[in-house]
This record gives C-alpha cells, sequence and structure tokens, in this order.
C-alpha cells in the first residue's frame, strides 16, 4: 500500500494513516529507529501486529526487538533505491499526486516483472 504526502511531511505523521488503511493486511511491521514512538507502536498494536522497531537511544527503557526478523528490513531498503533508478520518480516530476502514483506503481510494476 502506498500513500502520497506533500514533500515537506515527515514520514512519522503519515505512518498512522498508513498503518490504519493496512487494517488487517500485516501481522508485522518492520521499521527502522526514525518509527519508534509510542503512538505508532499503539497504532500497530490496534491492529494486533508486532512491532519490530529497535527503540532510539533516548528511550530510557528501550523495547525489545527479534533481531533475525529486523534484517528483512533491507528489502524494502532496496526496493526504494530501484524506485528511485527512474528520474521521474526520484525528483517528482509530476505535480499531480494521481500522475505521480501511476508513475510509482508502473516503474514498480516493470522492477518486479524485469527481475
Amino acid at each position: 500500500m502506498l500513500l502520497i504526502s506533500p514533500g515537506n511531511t515527515s514520514d512519522m505523521m503519515m505512518a498512522p494513516a498508513l498503518i490504519d488503511a493496512a487494517h488487517g493486511r500485516f501481522d508485522r511491521l518492520i521499521a527502522d529507529r526514525g518509527y519508534d514512538s509510542n503512538a505508532i507502536r499503539d497504532a500497530i498494536a490496534r491492529q494486533g501486529a508486532e512491532a519490530v522497531i529497535p527503540s532510539t537511544r533516548s528511550r530510557k527503557a528501550p523495547i525489545p526487538y527479534n533481531r533475525d526478523i529486523y534484517r528483512a528490513r533491507n528489502l524494502v531498503e532496496r526496493l526504494w533505491c530501484r524506485l528511485k533508478d527512474w528520474r521521474r520518480i526520484a525528483t517528482r516530476y509530476d505535480k499531480l499526486a494521481a500522475n505521480y502514483m501511476a508513475g510509482v506503481l508502473l516503474a514498480a510494476s516493470i522492477t518486479f516483472w524485469c527481475n
């Protein structure tokens, strides 16, 4: 699932909306420590899913996570790296969100099909 946000919006602001939109479609959410917030962890718990997010260094009592599962996060990072090979996606030439989303979905489909 993909949601488009304005370029000046933090990923942390969009995460709860994305989690709510994916209701019942996941049993585990893997994210980097930038997403370690109580609000995001609560949204994941409301879905009945497991949060695999390392704690930030500023958290007084670190929350344990499964390191073996966390290693799979690189798959998502590699996906976005491949999508950014498409110049139109990386620089967001399209002014309309619908056109940009169509480009992302087209690039993702071609990337998936060709590999």
